[in-house]
């Protein structure tokens, strides 16, 4: 794979994770514990946190995608690439709206049990805290 293009591919792929790792797995949680932060305040938040790291992880599964592409990338860096995109694309395009239906009926004051749609998300997440570690490794691997 061409230097630039696997340097490229793992940076961003680093990034990527880092944010994941700080938003999900840190901030999420953290939020809810803070004081007087109450469940529709913390929905709220979270919707707003969430849809902007959404809107970063596509960019930067673009840039991904675009440096792999370009970089004629072994087999393993091009599955990786793959998964990580596919992992993403799931959570925004099926499990999100999901989520924000329950949020909505949440903030709207009705009440609304636990849901599973949550803990989807959270294996979405952890998936990625796996593969993307993978990538990038992967990718440095692969500088020809």
């Amino acid at each position: 794979m061409a230097t630039g293009s696997a340097a490229v591919a793992a940076g961003v792929t680093f990034v990527w994770l880092g944010m994941v790792l700080a938003i999900s797995f840190l901030e999420a949680p953290l939020k809810f514990r803070a004081p007087e932060v109450t469940v529709r305040i913390g929905l709220g938040i979270g919707r707003l946190v969430f849809r902007a790291l959404n809107l970063v992880e596509a960019v930067l599964a673009a840039a991904v995608v675009t440096a792999v592409a370009v970089g004629g990338p072994p087999a393993p860096v091009a599955v990786l690439t793959g998964l990580a995109a596919a992992l993403l694309a799931v959570q925004i395009a099926g499990v999100r709206p999901v989520l924000n239906r329950r949020s909505d009926r949440i903030l709207a004051g009705e009440e609304a049990g636990r849901s599973r749609a949550h803990l989807v998300y959270v294996a979405f997440e952890a998936a990625k805290v796996v593969v993307l570690p993978a990538l990038g490794v992967t990718a440095l691997a692969a500088i020809t």
